[in-house]
């Protein structure tokens, strides 16, 4: 983004960007794992105290925060968003590189949890709302289930909202584009296992064998008629094998081999009918190859699905800051999953994404970082929301 759309953003937000630009570095160069980020939630709580912020409470799903501004009467609207990193070994070379081994900031999540900050700092100081904002600092995203760990530890009943909202980078849309639409965009995520028993020997006596890997290998390629010939082609789904385990000599068929993978899709059901599908295709391969196959899935978390009535109140605060960001005609539905989807199982809300760059690199990479130039547009985009919100 160019210095004439950031000398439009809202004057407080402005002001700040250069110490959410340290924030952010900071936050990505000590990554903390999902349910570990100890240190990253007491800066946010620490930050959040200074800004003014009514209320402050911690340890909220483990390692959660929670703060709360309070302006007169009137509904409560919550913004969310995570901290945790990924266990990725970063490449990038930057100045603010990870200093942990193993674990980088590959996601965002650094720079979601300063537009947050952000966020909270001008809404501490201007109060242009009536009601209550809540907001919602969450760990453990990334396949942890932080967002179900803190409504099961009662979030929501400590801190009822009326709705909430949250955002996400997203590399290949232009920086600083906001895109959100109600219903599906972001898909459910299932997995699977399943373990093929056979009869291990030499491997030049095939015969006398019943192998595991050759049956795995078919068993691959048949799964992916699951989704290929037997969905409708308007239903959005995908069944990856990721990871294929087996033997240990070159010489030796092995007893066992092992296939992992998941599932995503958009539309609810398809989970169920892809599971009975893959079901089927494991007993035939195990009959065709005189092996034993069994199927272990597990119902994972759920669409992402936007409330029309609140993708409509986002949308139009997107709109009444073009000075600073652009707006997408539509959200396009991604097939990577969000566990803010168990948020909006529980309240009405949307999600929307927020454009890292056409040429940024992809989100769970080894060269990923955070576009700086968001914080300021996504920060003020929160802001707007809650305010839109709070003015009804």
């Amino acid at each position: 983004m160019n210095d004439r759309k950031s000398t439009v953003l809202p004057t407080e937000i402005r002001e700040l960007l250069p110490e959410l630009i340290a924030w952010r570095r900071d936050f990505h160069s000590r990554p903390e794992m999902g349910y570990e980020e100890h240190r990253t939630a007491g800066l946010v709580a620490q930050r959040l105290r200074a800004f003014g912020v009514d209320e402050v409470a911690e340890g909220i799903g483990r390692t959660g925060v929670v703060g709360i501004i309070r302006n007169g009467g009137g509904p409560t609207v919550g913004l969310r968003a995570d901290m945790d990193a990924l266990p990725i070994t970063e490449v990038s070379g930057r100045p603010h590189r990870s200093a942990i081994d193993g674990m980088m900031h590959a996601c965002g999540h650094d720079g979601h949890t300063t537009m947050l900050l952000g966020a909270a700092y001008y809404l501490a100081r201007t109060r242009r709302f009536s009601g209550t904002v809540v907001l919602i600092f969450q760990p453990a995203e990334e396949g942890k289930a932080g967002a179900k760990a803190m409504l099961d530890e009662g979030l929501l009943d400590r801190f009822p909202c009326d709705a909430i909202y949250g955002l996400h980078n997203v590399p290949g849309l232009p920086a600083g584009q906001i895109a959100v639409s109600p219903g599906a965009v972001m898909a459910a995520i299932d997995s699977f296992e399943i373990r093929i028993t056979g009869k291990g020997g030499h491997a030049a006596l095939p015969h006398l064998n019943r192998d595991p890997v050759v049956a795995a290998a078919s068993l691959i390629m048949s799964a992916q008629s699951v989704v290929s010939r037997n969905r409708d082609p308007n239903h959005a789904a995908v069944l990856s094998v990721t990871r294929l385990v087996a033997g240990e000599a070159d010489n030796a068929t092995p007893d066992t081999a092992t296939l992992k993978g998941s599932v995503r899709f958009l539309e609810v059901g398809d989970g169920a009918q892809i599971e009975a599908d893959l079901a089927r295709i494991v007993r035939g391969t195990a009959e065709t190859f005189g092996v034993q196959a069994e199927l272990l899935y597990t119902v994972g978390r759920p669409q992402t699905v936007n409330h029309e009535r609140e993708a409509n109140v986002a949308r139009r605060a997107a709109e009444s800051l073009t000075s600073c960001v652009s707006v997408a005609a539509r959200q396009v539905p991604l097939l990577a999953s969000e566990d803010f989807s168990y948020f909006l199982q529980a309240r009405p809300g949307a999600f929307a994404f927020l454009g890292a760059g056409e040429k940024s690199p992809a989100l769970h990479t080894a060269h990923y970082d955070f576009n700086d130039d968001l914080l300021g547009p996504g920060a003020a985009f929160l802001s707007r929301v809650a305010e839109a919100e709070l003015s009804r």
